[in-house]
């Protein structure tokens, strides 16, 4: 067991990381009262924005460029109405991957790309052969019509294809766009029509759990429905075999001139209760953002091998090749995290000698639940970043014990409305257990009370208060930015509301408690859906849980638990889990009864739907509560429509 509840990483050496240099850089260019921890640098990021945003932008892109407009913005303005480096012309985000080979800091035989998939063996592409794929990637593209402000559409596994042509797209100043191809069709047309896109790229085929999935179907279905397509490219198992045949052409890689605020890609929300955001950012603010996150928050250096278990349709896709900036080798997945066993990513580790490892919380804690033992020497691991959900207290301590005992643990959160995370790590300091360790550099996060007032030490939204150049430059077909302002500004005047429920602690960390827009709240008091998972999904007999809290028309409330779980729901199980929510929590996180359910709801992106389920449960339209085309497993809803006919019925008319 850890001692005093926090440890020290093996990988900190202050004089020798990245944000102890950058630390220095800023001492001698930008201060004159000398910046001594990260504490200090933090404050002075949030508070001196515009030189925070140029010190990054010279650190990393041009130190010698003469900047203006940094910061365009006043506190009467919406954020949206920001301006970042107005007029300041830059290069692509692809070029400053790249410029890695033509600045000789990376050689032409250097790895750029490692991958492997449930099918094949692990392979490997050179810096110099990334180069030509992009190159020939791109003389197709410009021969279909590609070019700046185009929309090129995807629809790819997550292997080398998927890089190479966002390279060459965004090469051109084009706009990418990419979706999972185990999306269902109207799940993807949604997505994708809102933008009418030129090109289409798709897979043939993908695998998973073991079975192939055949694409010829949705090509046909996305050829005809999206009208605007002039050019449809399928991606088949020899496309890198036919690309590397082809002859190369005189010349170099265009790499079009662009403004900063010129939109990268789309992303877009979950679409679980209604029509998915397309969430536009900018090159600048992704080029910024990422050498800060990857380089200052994850210590990415040149010849590291940065990995984080992803598919296209996940922000954290674009966010891994962030890394490729710092010249790193970036390793990808493609396939289940459990097939054939839970141990195939871990086995991955060694084999592809990964340094940087990422995955969903959910993973890891899956992998405690199974008591997962490790016997390999992860000696060259220096980090592991967890996302998508908060990572439980003994998550943390399995993590330490089975992986590495002086372990470097990133916990991040964040989304894909700023493709990056808020709070993450810190190389200089000390991981508590259950927290994550640091505000990170120029994202001002605070906790709003509910008087609206800036609280530490306490419960409350998690909110930021100053713009940041990774927040989107619109949502495409927006007019007036009011789906906009909906998603971030209606709660407060001008403030960003994340829609999490966050504490600020003594150690100036941050611990997530889940959701605030699934917050439970329970006689007026408010309680945070992971605290009674991380709880009782630690039983033996619980193998996952979702609880939510209606409000009846009688005025009562009604908190119902739904478990996965082989065992039977006997008495005495139910018993067990309350008895543990009593002792661990208190007596108001208790359900008010206890359902067992055959699965789960999820996102494709992976997480749990808290806030539909409750909308369904409460009578909203079915339509307008869920996009089944967007879950994991749509099936189950059928269960909390039927629940909701029979067992609620006689609740929410209870007098």
């Amino acid at each position: 067991m850890v001692k005093n509840n926090y440890w020290k990483h093996s990988f900190y050496n202050k004089e020798k990381t990245n944000i102890q240099s950058y630390t220095n850089y800023v001492n001698n260019f930008f201060v004159k009262k000398r910046i001594k921890n990260y504490q200090e640098l933090w404050e002075w990021s949030v508070n001196k924005t515009s030189d925070f945003w140029t010190s990054i932008y010279k650190y990393y892109l041009e130190e010698n460029q003469k900047l203006f407009n940094v910061f365009d913005y006043n506190n009467n303005k919406p954020f949206f109405e920001a301006k970042w480096f107005k007029g300041t012309v830059i290069k692509p985000y692809s070029y400053y991957i790249l410029r890695n080979l033509f600045s000789k800091r990376i050689k032409k035989q250097d790895i750029a790309i490692i991958y492997k998939s449930e099918k094949t063996e692990k392979k490997s592409i050179s810096w110099g052969e990334l180069y030509d794929y992009v190159k020939k990637a791109q003389k197709y593209l410009i021969s279909k019509g590609v070019s700046k402000g185009s929309r090129v559409a995807a629809v790819l596994n997550n292997g080398p294809e998927a890089v190479i042509y966002f390279l060459a797209t965004n090469s051109l100043g084009a706009i990418w766009s990419s979706c999972s191809p185990d999306f269902g069709s109207p799940s993807i047309m949604e997505r994708f029509k809102q933008i009418k896109p030129d090109l289409l790229i798709i897979t043939d085929r993908y695998y998973y759990n073991g079975k192939t999935y055949d694409k010829k179907t949705l090509i046909q279905d996305l050829k005809q429905n999206l009208k605007t397509l002039k050019a449809t490219l399928v991606i088949t198992e020899n496309t890198l075999k036919e690309l590397k045949k082809e002859n190369l052409s005189v010349g170099d890689i265009i790499f079009q001139d662009i403004e900063f605020n010129d939109p990268i890609w789309v992303l877009y929300s979950s679409g679980t209760t209604g029509k998915p955001k397309a969430i536009t950012h900018s090159n600048g603010g992704m080029v910024l953002e990422h050498y800060k996150a990857l380089g200052l928050h994850q210590e990415c250096v040149k010849k590291d091998k940065f990995f984080w278990f992803s598919t296209t349709g996940w922000m954290m896709w674009n966010y891994s090749i962030g890394s490729m900036l710092h010249g790193c080798t970036l390793v990808l997945y493609d396939g289940s995290p459990n097939y054939p066993t839970i141990n195939v990513l871990w086995d991955y580790v060694i084999e592809a000698d990964i340094n940087h490892f990422g995955g969903g919380a959910s993973y890891f804690i899956a992998c405690l639940k199974k008591d997962l033992k490790l016997k390999n020497n992860f000696k060259n691991l220096k980090s592991i970043g967890s996302t998508g959900s908060p990572l439980t207290e003994e998550a943390f301590i399995w993590l330490r014990e089975n992986i590495k005992k002086n372990l470097w643990l990133i916990s991040l959160s964040g989304g894909t409305d700023v493709c990056t995370a808020f709070v993450g790590g810190c190389a200089e300091k000390r991981i508590y257990i259950g927290e994550i360790q640091c505000r990170m550099l120029g994202a001002k996060v605070e906790v709003y009370n509910s008087l609206k007032e800036s609280v530490e030490k306490e419960i409350g939204e998690m909110v930021i208060t100053k713009p940041m150049p990774c927040m989107p430059v619109f949502f495409w077909n927006d007019k007036k930015n009011i789906r906009y302002k909906k998603s971030y500004f209606e709660e407060y005047d001008n403030v960003w509301r994340h829609g999490d429920w966050m504490k600020i602690t003594k150690n100036h960390g941050v611990i997530i408690y889940g959701r605030s827009d699934a917050t439970l709240n329970k006689g007026g008091v408010r309680l945070g859906t992971s605290e009674i998972y991380k709880n009782i999904e630690f039983l033996e007999e619980v193998e996952d849980s979702i609880i939510v809290c209606l409000d009846l028309e009688s005025g009562k409330q009604f908190m119902p638990l739904f478990i996965k779980t082989k065992k039977s729901l006997s008495v005495e199980l139910k018993n067990k889990i309350k008895e543990v929510l009593r002792k661990n929590c208190s007596p108001r996180h208790v359900p008010d009864e206890i359902y067992k359910i055959s699965d789960i709801p999820y996102t494709i992106s992976g997480k749990k739907m808290e806030t539909p389920i409750k909308k369904i449960l409460m009578g909203s339209n079915l339509n307008n509560s869920i996009s089944k085309d967007a879950m994991k497993n749509p099936e189950i809803i059928d269960f909390f429509v039927k629940f909701k006919e029979k067992e609620l019925t006689r609740r929410l008319k209870a007098k």
